[in-house]
């Protein structure tokens, strides 16, 4: 079970806005993507959330751009949780070119753990807990960049 979880993209033609790099949305759609396949990789695919009647939502997303990105690069998308709380957690994110080591964005997400049928905050159950390690040294996340 990979306590930093990675994967490759190659940007497509969709990916890119007017300005001729990667659109900032597309930022925030790998992470979800990214942070739903961690997920699912530690046990929990969306189905086990909806069986269990809960699931995350989005309370805040902190992105620092740092480089662009243009079509055809290939880059890397890794995520780790960062912490729990009762009925949140912060997942980070970072975003890399491995080509040149360049890292061209950081981000974070609070996620908040509510009940499908009211919508309201719900706490952690153990066992969502334990399939995550949480990360907190950003040392092991460079490290995995340099590889």
């Amino acid at each position: 079970m990979p306590r930093i979880f990675t994967r490759d993209i190659t940007i497509s033609p969709e990916d890119i806005d007017v300005q001729g790099h990667v659109n900032n949305l597309r930022y925030v759609a790998w992470m979800q993507d990214v942070a739903v396949a961690h997920s699912a990789a530690q046990g929990w695919p969306m189905s086990r959330y909806v069986a269990e009647q809960a699931g995350w939502v989005v309370r805040s997303h902190t992105i620092t751009y740092k480089r662009p990105a243009f079509f055809g690069e290939q880059i890397v998308a890794a995520t780790w949780i960062a912490g729990f709380s009762p009925r949140s957690s912060p997942r980070r994110y970072l975003f890399w070119r491995p080509a040149d080591q360049v890292v061209l964005a950081e981000a974070e997400t609070m996620w908040v753990f509510v009940n499908l049928t009211t919508g309201r905050p719900s706490k952690l159950p153990e066992e969502l807990r334990t399939a995550f390690e949480i990360v907190e040294a950003e040392a092991e996340v460079m490290a995995l960049l340099k590889g």
